[in-house]
């Protein structure tokens, strides 16, 4: 199964501590992460690829760029667990490809765990993309790095 890990693009900060960081909306860099990144993945994702999106207005701003269906999956928010987006990933059983666009710090443990056994504070840059590969041979699960790419090298 392909496990694709994508962050946001660049969000406006959140200035007010009583704001709704759901509500924050991407930058004008930001909006071009995404339109980038949204094209170098349009190349080469298959056409099954199921996209999962967190509901803050980032992520789902971030996945618009791509111009495919996507589905809202609340436990994707910013507060989501490691265990939470693996299990909407439906990972490692699901038969298609799953794109996840959400936050850090799940993304980068997400990646951590499957790559290296632990939940580890690795980042993954904003805009940025983790391309995951799990297949069971000979009764062990085997993880490949198929991919990383930063929006700003695009």
């Amino acid at each position: 199964m392909d496990l694709i890990l994508w962050r946001h693009a660049q969000a406006h900060p959140l200035t007010d501590p009583a704001g709704d960081d759901l509500e924050r909306a991407l930058t004008p860099k930001g909006e071009r992460q995404a339109e980038r990144m949204a094209a170098w993945l349009n190349q080469r994702m298959a056409d099954t690829t199921r996209v999962l999106v967190s509901p803050a207005r980032r992520t789902q701003q971030t996945a618009k760029a791509l111009d495919r269906a996507f589905k809202t999956v609340p436990a994707l928010a910013p507060d989501a667990s490691v265990d939470e987006l693996l299990e909407a990933a439906r990972w490692p059983d699901a038969k298609d490809p799953v794109l996840i666009v959400g936050h850090q710090p799940t993304l980068g443990m997400v990646a951590a765990r499957l790559l290296a056994g632990h939940d580890l504070p690795w980042t993954i840059r904003k805009g940025a993309v983790w391309w995951l590969r799990g297949r069971e041979r000979d009764g062990v699960m085997q993880i490949t790095l198929q991919a990383v790419q930063a929006a700003d090298f695009l």
